[in-house]
């Protein structure tokens, strides 16, 4: 086992270097400039689309809302990597890891509405009559049939995602242990009362999985969010200073505390962006899942609404769990991963901080699994159509009963192989389709300025 780990280590260490990292940050970077900082000019609209519901025709198509496909996208990206990634990476890569997480989540809204328009756009409907979406369909219809080979490995890595990265083993490691440490209910129970549930819904489909999305997303973002900033605004006078260690952590690449050593500048910036990525998913090509069966008659609009997602997830809910860490000082002690997390809310809020990382880390986890299986599902359904979609669902259910039985740090380090080498076609496809991406927002933008124009003149 030490030494699969150690080949895996290596394997990792290729995959998340520098060229993944500048093609991660670069595609962000470009995109940002040639649709004119989007992310930032467009934000309120996009969260005004987001709690506003688009008019349809009988010409309208998708499966579920433009909410619950972002819901959907959210149950896969809020998950273990907003908890223990961001103690992860922060521990190994000091409270600078923090400042490139939001580096990399900046530059990766403008990927995440480029990823959710082309979805959109390029969408196809099966022969079950579900919509089917995604990297691997604006790779092959926009980029054209020559380039179908790269959605097969698209697609491959991401049910490699599914069945051994973001989708199973981090998120059921992280609730039986949360389960055993919280309540102290035995690993095996938890284990199998989580793929009862999981089950149960994934076996619905996409409109049961973004039924329970609706409902659990929401509330559970809001609980952590607010327990978070309980604790900060119960520690106010730190808050400062813990900024202030943040950004000189950022560049100086070395602990703000005596009692970290070891943490180098690029280690700072490759686990900030790495557990970034994990988190909130820009780049990775799997959000563009959820958003192709958005019911929607603009493309545009959708990438808008997907945007959002990055935002909420490492902007707002990551920044909650780091400030914690490092506010209370919890990133310096020997405790990581969830621990750490928990360690820290528990100095921040002795009475609940605990519940509040235990709670929010069995939802979070839970629904990260769901929006997973639906990614496999169609990746799967792209590699051999829909006769291997059942024999996914259940390979995915039996992985997740075994989830819990796997050591932390090789199922981190495989995690993070797949995911990388998921992203690296998706980005590909994003810059070769970016001139497609830029047309269809300055069509768009055109045309509300128009119809805002004769509101005026009328």
């Amino acid at each position: 086992m030490e030494k699969l780990t150690e080949i895996l280590n290596q394997v990792d260490s290729f995959v998340w270097g520098l060229p993944l990292l500048i093609l991660l940050v670069a595609t962000g970077m470009y995109l940002t400039f040639k649709l004119g900082f989007i992310q930032i000019l467009k934000l309120p609209l996009a969260i005004k689309y987001l709690f506003s519901k688009e008019k349809s025709n009988d010409e309208t198509q998708g499966d579920i809302s433009s909410f619950a496909a972002l819901c959907t996208a959210l149950a896969a990206t809020i998950g273990t990597g907003n908890i223990v990634g961001v103690a992860t990476a922060i521990k190994v890569g000091g409270p600078g890891a923090l400042f490139w997480m939001w580096i990399a989540a900046f530059f990766g809204m403008a990927t995440k509405y480029a990823e959710g328009l082309l979805a959109v756009k390029y969408r196809t409907i099966d022969i079950n009559g579900e919509i089917s979406g995604g990297p691997m369909y604006y790779i092959e219809n926009g980029l054209g049939k020559e380039y179908r080979w790269l959605g097969k490995i698209f697609a491959l890595f991401g049910v490699g995602v599914a069945f051994f990265g973001i989708g199973t083993f981090p998120q059921v490691n992280a609730i039986t242990n949360a389960a055993n440490l919280a309540f102290n209910i035995p690993i095996i129970v938890t284990s199998i009362i989580l793929t009862i549930l999981v089950a149960a819904v994934t076996l619905g489909g996409i409109k049961s999985i973004s039924k329970i999305s609706e409902m659990i997303v929401p509330f559970m973002a809001l609980f952590y969010i607010l327990g978070s900033l309980s604790i900060i605004f119960m520690n106010i006078h730190a808050l400062p200073q813990t900024i202030v260690i943040i950004i000189n952590s950022a560049f100086s690449g070395k602990a703000a505390t005596g009692g970290f050593v070891g943490a180098t500048l690029m280690m700072a910036i490759r686990n900030g962006i790495a557990r970034g990525v994990f988190s909130n998913e820009s780049g990775l090509g799997s959000a563009p899942i959820a958003a192709a069966a958005a019911k929607t008659n603009s493309c545009v609009r959708q990438g808008l609404v997907s945007m959002t997602g990055t935002f909420f997830d490492t902007i707002i809910v990551c920044t909650m769990t780091g400030i914690v860490l490092i506010m209370t000082g919890a990133w310096s002690s020997e405790h990581a991963g969830a621990a750490m997390t928990n360690y820290a809310f528990s100095i921040g809020m002795p009475m609940f901080g605990k519940w509040i990382v235990t709670i929010g880390l069995v939802f979070f986890a839970f629904t990260t699994i769901l929006g997973w299986n639906y990614y496999g599902e169609r990746c799967t359904e792209y590699l051999i159509g829909v006769k291997g979609i059942k024999p996914f669902k259940y390979t995915y259910i039996l992985l997740v009963g075994c989830g819990a039985f796997l050591k932390l740090d090789m199922i981190w380090v495989l995690a993070d192989i797949v995911n990388g080498l998921m992203a690296i076609p998706n980005l590909i496809a994003l810059i070769l389709l970016s001139k497609v991406i830029s047309s269809e927002t300055k069509k768009y933008f055109n045309s509300l300025e128009k119809e805002k124009n004769k509101k005026i003149a009328g």
